[in-house]
């Protein structure tokens, strides 16, 4: 199994899966992690070479459904899903409603964690402790 962790130096989870620079990829076997790499973020918010872009909520029928939906967010977020189409699972901080619907479209298991090191996830994950708590951590 590969897990991609959003973060932003290595060691810790991203609170925010959109502005994170970089992907921790972490395999794991059997219960022990047999390889990990660091990729850089091509898309999002914050990618490297990128001007930070605004954060727009849509609205429909006068009613807020949150950042991350429409068209146009659904094409960002397929090639967010692209940069990590080999991975199974997704782990950041938080992420809009948008986004996480996108990626478990894209057949990625997404968690959204309190956790703050990657290590303690990946312990999480191996374990079968951790928790998704993506109801109180999308916008």
């Amino acid at each position: 199994m590969k897990v991609a962790i959003v973060t932003t130096d290595g060691q810790t989870v991203s609170q925010h899966f959109g502005r994170s620079p970089y992907y921790k990829v972490v395999t794991i076997d059997n219960g022990q992690v047999v390889g990990e790499q660091m990729r850089e973020r091509g898309t999002g918010h914050f990618a490297r070479g990128r001007r930070r872009e605004s954060h727009e909520h849509q609205h429909q029928t006068g009613r807020h459904e949150g950042h991350g939906f429409g068209p146009e967010a659904d094409a960002k977020h397929a090639a967010m899903a692209a940069e990590i189409a080999d991975c199974d699972v997704l782990v950041a901080g938080g992420m809009g409603r948008g986004a996480y619907e996108s990626f478990a479209r894209a057949g990625l298991k997404v968690i959204l964690t309190d956790m703050v090191k990657i290590e303690d996830v990946i312990q999480g994950i191996i374990n079968g402790t951790i928790r998704d708590l993506a109801m109180s951590r999308t916008d």
